[in-house]
């Protein structure tokens, strides 16, 4: 029976899940169950300067989002430059 060939990324590199992607993943996914989790926040108290808790809750969760994203990009920059510098370091010593 044939196997079934190896799916390979561009430049040969395989996809790996490490902490810090991990990581990037909970920064991107939070926002979305906050939001989607209606019941969570679909009350009227308590007001916050005479603004009810559903729309306060959800400008809070703006600024936290992008927050959020910032924090996923700046990971993700991060992961991007060491992969690459270990990369580049791997292929000069072998």
């Amino acid at each position: 029976m044939p196997e079934a060939p190896e799916v390979r990324q561009p430049g040969g590199e395989q996809p790996v899940v490490t902490p810090v992607r991990v990581v990037i993943g909970l920064c991107l996914f939070v926002p979305f169950v906050a939001m989607l989790w209606v019941g969570s926040y679909a009350r009227i108290e308590p007001t916050l300067i005479g603004i009810p808790f559903f729309y306060w809750y959800q400008m809070l969760w703006v600024v936290i989002s992008t927050a959020l994203t910032m924090t996923a990009y700046q990971l993700w920059q991060r992961d991007q430059r060491a992969r690459k510098a270990s990369a580049q370091g791997g292929g000069a010593s072998a």
